[in-house]
């Protein structure tokens, strides 16, 4: 059973509710029937009922009915919400009347409904950047305690079985943050190694890279890193990882034992954490385009709830899977 099975199996065995802003987004409508066919989730959608069902209907989606449909203006929860949205930015002018105006976006909507524990998850993005999909998260949902930053994770699936873990590798940052300082890079690396277990289900083993290994290089950009692998050590003081490292000593063997023959990271890593979001992209793409790897992603780490993002040039397969993720994150 490939990884994407196995996720999907296991959002069966815990069905967590998860709501959809986009609910009048074609692909977003298809995938929720495909969803609640398989009964990966319970879904809500955010929209307008009319416009859903008539959809629905159109196109057969005859399992759409069983999703719970939001519209924002007829939303029979808004005070309670507003009151809650009142005494977590009160400082920031936040009023009811300003509540009840936010209500009525989706993206701040369905964030919401995390708060309030009426749905686990939400997936957003489809029609949004993603600062639409995230920003409503850092007002209302936050990071996870002693992290302040958030993330974007890629588990990069390679054909070559030898590379990582039997093929799998998780890449960060490669959606969020630009240039982040040592510490939050040592933030990055701990909150990628519990996307690893909870998502890819393998104990990581992950390399700090840089363009030096074990100061084969004198840089300031190589001091980030390795300060950056210290301060993770102390973080997740039971996390096996490494640092700096050359991206082909983290995953080649006979390289990894040439150039850093006392590590125990060298040559079998199966986390990648990149010094900046530059250079996370950018290999990403190029593994995924050259290698022709599949890259299942970006999953956002470090909120304190399950929220991701989405392409606006997504697959209704690419909706589907970042939901069963998002289930079990």
């Amino acid at each position: 059973m490939d990884l994407l099975n196995q996720i999907k199996e296991k959002a069966k065995q815990n069905v967590q509710t998860i709501v959809l802003p986009e609910g009048e987004e074609r692909r977003t409508l298809i995938a929720s029937n495909e969803l609640l066919k398989e009964k990966i989730v319970k879904i809500i959608l955010i929209g307008n009922r009319e416009k859903i069902t008539a959809f629905a209907k159109t196109n057969k989606l005859e399992y759409i009915k069983n999703a719970q449909i939001i519209d924002p203006p007829l939303f029979e929860k808004k005070e309670e919400y507003a009151k809650i949205m009142v005494e977590l930015r009160r400082h920031k002018g936040m009023t009811k009347e300003k509540a009840y105006e936010q209500l009525l976006n989706p993206y701040y909507l369905g964030t919401m409904m995390i708060k309030a524990k009426d749905a686990y998850g939400m997936v957003a993005g489809a029609i949004c950047s993603t600062a639409n999909t995230i920003r409503p998260a850092f007002q209302y949902i936050k990071t996870l305690p002693g992290i302040s930053i958030v993330s974007g994770a890629f588990i990069m699936v390679i054909k070559d079985k030898s590379y990582g873990e039997n093929g799998l590798l998780i890449f960060a940052d490669c959606a969020v943050h630009p240039d982040p300082t040592e510490k939050e890079l040592a933030e990055i690396a701990v909150t990628t190694a519990n996307t690893t277990r909870s998502i890819a289900g393998f104990e990581p083993r992950v390399a700090m890279l840089s363009f030096s290994t074990k100061d084969s290089a004198k840089h300031p950009m190589v001091d980030k890193v390795k300060n950056a692998t210290k301060i993770a050590k102390k973080l997740a003081p039971n996390l096996k990882i490494d640092g700096e490292l050359q991206a082909d000593a983290a995953i080649i063997e006979a390289i990894g034992k040439s150039k850093a023959p006392n590590s125990d990271i060298a040559g079998s890593a199966n986390v990648l954490i990149f010094p900046t979001l530059e250079v996370g992209n950018i290999a990403y793409k190029l593994v995924q385009r050259l290698a022709d790897a599949e890259a299942i992603g970006p999953i956002l780490q470090g909120l304190a709830a399950p929220i991701n993002d989405l392409s606006r040039g997504c697959s209704v397969s690419d909706i589907v899977n970042l939901v069963a993720i998002t289930a079990i994150q």
